[in-house]
């Protein structure tokens, strides 16, 4: 059995993948001000109320963009599990099939992407990421990562919004019924959900101009799901993409 463990800078996302098949996913709130004692207790009483046995975990995989949390989580794992707990890092990447540009400023969660969209296509190809950050990552057919664009993710953007007027709520990153907002909650929601249709078809329009090729699109994290009848251009959603390529490193490590 292998844990993979996704800290990312909103959720944790963490699962057991088992005879061929992810058997429990979990979703919890990042809080890194949590100890190691604190996500201790958070696991065991996951695993037990799953009727999951960590005795059986083989390996574990953990990739961070959070980094005070990174010694909580190396702590916690070498109480709860019997077996070492690998974070994803530059020291590992030669021995991915991935060629990696500044492997010292790439987040660990685009590299997993990565080599969950280079392994499943096998062509050139670009990971759509719909998390705390919206990003773009863009892979070729020999597993160059060409390079990633980013942006304020959807929640990230409504909170700057909010946090900075007077007048305008936190609102839900759902779709409006129209574009034309007849309330402040689906104005914010036009503009930004809606708004955010056409940055995302902008960039997958323009990366596929600069290379001239056209890329197989694939997208992940929480709000990917809003966009899948919005944008044509991505032909697949996969919700547990990250978890797939920490998976995969696991397996080379």
């Amino acid at each position: 059995m292998l844990l993979a463990i996704d800290i990312g800078n909103t959720n944790i996302v963490f699962g057991v993948y088992e005879t061929n098949e992810w058997t429990r996913i979990w979703r919890i709130q990042t809080d890194p001000l949590k100890t190691a004692d604190e996500y201790e207790v958070i696991f065991r009483s996951l695993f037990t109320s799953n009727k999951v046995c960590k005795n059986h975990i083989e390996k574990a995989v953990v990739s961070s963009v959070v980094p005070k949390l990174n010694r909580e989580f190396d702590e916690m794992l070498s109480r709860f599990i019997d077996c070492r707990a690998h974070f994803i890092s530059p020291e590992i990447y030669d021995r991915l099939p991935l060629k990696i540009l500044n492997p010292y400023e790439i987040g660990s969660d685009l590299v997993a992407n990565s080599m969950a969209a280079h392994s499943r296509f096998k062509s050139d190809c670009m990971v759509i990421d719909f998390g705390t950050a919206l990003t773009f990552t863009t892979i070729s057919a020999n597993g160059e990562i060409l390079g990633v664009a980013i942006a304020p993710g959807l929640r990230t953007a409504i909170h700057a919004l909010a946090g900075n007027t007077a007048q305008l709520p936190d609102v839900q990153p759902v779709l409006p019924p129209s574009v034309l907002g007849t309330n402040t909650v689906h104005a914010i929601q036009a503009g930004i959900v809606m708004g955010y249709t056409g940055l995302v078809d902008r960039i997958i329009t323009k990366t596929e101009e600069e290379l001239n090729r056209k890329l197989a699109i694939v997208s992940t994290g929480g709000l990917a799901q809003i966009f899948a009848h919005q944008l044509t251009k991505i032909e697949h959603i996969d919700s547990n993409l990250t978890l797939e390529g920490l998976r995969l490193i696991g397996e080379l490590i």
